[in-house]
């Protein structure tokens, strides 16, 4: 398989405290990687390394193959990567449709055709197109933060804890859109808090604890292993 993204050996933080500790993961083209552990093990610090959002102090970050480490965030969208993250992810005084053009700020391109297949893709953004997006509910507004991030057509796209504080219901509906993405062709990389529902579509998660790996394997060996459903999967939380 044709490696998209990979973290080797990476670590890094804010300031002077390093939160990372040699972390390892990759994403190869066509995959959905999940990264679940305990609050406070660095998952969300691990997706944000790749979009150049902390300082790096060792290890690589690629893309394609590429050196990214510590490239700028507008360089990294550029290049194809899409980050969507937990909060503050939508423009809530804009319309759905406003809000999905915001995602095509860097296109020099008509960017019609990719708006149409959004819209093809999640429906209900269609019949809301001139709503607010504040106004929507929370599985929606995420559909809407997904729909805008898949305006580049990146090469992949990175989904931080997108359940987070949404109903069973709603969870359901994102878990959905997220394999409907992926079979769109587009590999996902996913930090999220509610285990059991992620792992159940991941090809394959990394377990991370304190900064550091502890258990990978694919979604199922994960789901099947003892220590990891002990610790990780009592409740379905992360």
């Amino acid at each position: 398989m044709t490696r998209v993204l990979e973290l080797d050996a990476v670590s890094g933080g804010y300031g002077d405290t390093e939160i990372l500790h040699g972390i390892n993961l990759h994403v190869d083209a066509g995959e959905v990687v999940v990264v679940i552990g305990p609050n406070g093990a660095g998952k969300s610090t691990a997706m944000k390394a790749v979009f150049g959002l902390l300082n790096l102090t060792a290890g690589e970050v690629r893309l394609d193959g590429q050196n990214i480490t510590n490239t700028p965030p507008s360089d990294v969208v550029k290049q194809g990567v899409c980050y969507v993250p937990q909060t503050n992810n939508i423009f809530a005084n804009l319309t759905v449709e406003e809000n999905l053009e915001m995602g095509a700020f860097v296109r020099n391109d008509d960017y019609r055709p990719q708006l149409e297949k959004i819209y093809q893709m999640f429906p209900p953004l269609r019949e809301k197109r001139n709503q607010a997006a504040g106004d929507l509910s929370g599985g929606q507004r995420q559909m809407v933060a997904m729909g805008k991030a898949l305006m580049l057509e990146p090469k992949i796209l990175l989904l931080d804890e997108p359940t987070a504080g949404l109903s069973p219901k709603y969870r359901g509906e994102i878990f959905a859109t997220v394999r409907q993405i992926n079979a769109a062709g587009v590999p996902i990389l996913m930090v999220e808090q509610n285990a059991k529902q992620a792992l159940g579509i991941a090809d394959r998660g990394y377990v991370l604890v304190d900064g550091s790996n502890s258990v990978q394997g694919t979604g199922q060996e994960l789901l099947s292993d003892p220590k990891v459903g002990e610790l990780f999967l009592g409740g379905g939380r992360a």
